[in-house]
């Protein structure tokens, strides 16, 4: 029988979950960098990200997050362009939903991102004829049917 000679198995590995409740400070973008909301998760580390400046990108979960930071469809995150692909891009930072709403608040996002909303919508503000896609029937129109 060999001897255990780490500290414990996956049960203390899965405990970890230390800086996520303290408040960290806003991150920027800077040269090199865009912000980013996440389409849909593509599996192997990877997910589809329409980015600020109107391009689709696939991007590359790095590995201090894989498996760290859970990044779901609809998140804002920064990704890290890369100087010779330009259709890939590395996710640097996800944020939280309280930095998301700063950032927009400091018109780093565009107004026409909605928050908090899943992969209902990304960058498109063309939601105005929602209302219009039911009929009214009056009751002398059913009785004919």
């Amino acid at each position: 029988m060999p001897k255990n000679k780490g500290k414990g198995g996956k049960n203390r590995k899965r405990g970890k979950n230390e800086a996520d409740d303290e408040k960290r400070e806003l991150v920027f973008k800077e040269d090199g960098q865009e912000y980013a909301q996440v389409l849909r998760m593509l599996g192997n580390g990877r997910c589809e990200a329409m980015c600020i400046d109107g391009s689709k990108r696939l991007c590359h979960i790095r590995g201090k997050m894989h498996k760290k930071v859970w990044i779901a469809s609809g998140d804002i995150i920064l990704v890290g362009l890369r100087d010779y692909q330009d259709d890939k891009a590395d996710v640097i930072l996800k944020y939280m939903p309280d930095e998301a709403r700063l950032l927009k608040a400091y018109s780093e996002l565009p107004d026409n991102i909605r928050l908090n909303e899943g992969i209902a919508g990304g960058i498109d503000d063309d939601d105005d004829g929602a209302a219009d896609d039911y009929i009214e029937f009056e009751d002398e129109d059913i009785d004919k049917i």
